[in-house]
């Protein structure tokens, strides 16, 4: 199966835009919206086959459940022949690569992680992913910097400076992360993929969501409309009180609610590699450059088990 490729964009890339310099100009991207919705009815009234990719990096759930409820807009002639692939990435992946980045940097150096500001959900997983890059990385001092959001770059390198580092160096866990020109006392230490890397993931996403049709005619919509559940929080005021769902609550028409708990862990990875391996698995202590992160089997090794301390 061969076809227009349309990569949709989130927060991470500022609604694609930052895509440009990473894809080929054979990748259509866009915001999604009305935009998705347009280039699928495009290439379908030419008769081309559509695989749609959510760009996130793993911290933009609702990317997906969105994307999969807008092609759900299409009829059904639309529909047929267009296939929704898994994620980009997961947070796994992220961590991964950020570590193969981290390796580049002198051991004095302080890592800033930085990332367009998500909802608070999202950017609490930014908080996670720097806590396991410091987890088993060598730098001792690993901070959080959001763009637009608190703490902010210049907070950010700040805090590092504050802590004893001579330099900092912004790690982009995001695609839309501008080199920071101008910071006293920082460097880049990006882009967090090659063209060629990103291509190679890019290309295993779409292989995989077009076997899978053509074996099952699974378009993938189904699976990617659920993407979101546990993007929120709940809390209980006890077993004579009530619930308060935050984020997402969902009525299935029954006698019974749900409330979601936010489960993004770093113990199960969906997202197989450029390879079509599709073991569940997390960041390998040594991954390598230029390529999705080497991984084990959940267990393998004590490395591979996320701190439950909190966040610096």
């Amino acid at each position: 199966m061969t076809g227009r490729v349309i990569a949709v964009g989130g927060h991470e890339s500022d609604g694609a835009a930052a895509l440009t310099g990473v894809l080929g100009p054979e990748v259509v991207r866009v915001a999604g919206g009305r935009e998705l919705v347009r280039e699928v009815r495009s290439a379908r009234a030419g008769g081309e086959r559509v695989c749609v990719v959510p760009m996130t990096l793993g911290r933009d759930p609702s990317l997906v459940a969105d994307t999969a409820r807008t092609l759900l807009a299409l009829d059904a002639s639309e529909r047929a022949g267009t296939v929704l692939a898994e994620p980009f990435a997961t947070t796994a992946h992220l961590v991964g690569w950020l570590r193969t980045l981290a390796t580049r940097v002198p051991d004095d150096r302080a890592l800033l992680v930085t990332a367009p500001s998500g909802d608070p959900f999202s950017d609490a997983d930014l908080f996670r992913t720097a806590r396991l890059v410091r987890q088993y990385g060598r730098h001792r001092t690993v901070e959080v910097a959001l763009l637009g959001g608190d703490p902010g770059l210049a907070e950010g390198v700040r805090r590092c400076r504050a802590l004893g580092a001579p330099r900092v160096v912004v790690l982009p866990a995001a695609w839309a992360v501008p080199e920071p020109t101008g910071v006293p006392h920082t460097e880049y230490g990006g882009p967090l993929l090659s063209g060629s890397a990103a291509a190679g993931v890019l290309a295993s996403r779409v292989r995989e969501a077009q076997d899978r049709y053509e074996r099952s005619g699974d378009d993938g919509v189904a699976r990617a409309l659920a993407a979101d559940h546990d993007h929120g929080h709940a809390h209980s005021h006890g077993p004579d009180g009530h619930d308060h769902d935050h984020g997402h609550s969902h009525s299935h028409g029954h006698s019974h609610s749900h409330s979601h708990g936010h489960s993004h862990g770093d113990s199960h990875d969906p997202g197989p590699d450029p390879g079509g391996d599709h073991h569940h698995r997390t960041p390998s202590h040594a991954p390598r450059s230029g390529a999705e992160p080497p991984v084990r089997h959940q267990g393998a090794a004590p490395d591979l088990v996320p701190s439950h301390r909190s966040p610096r």
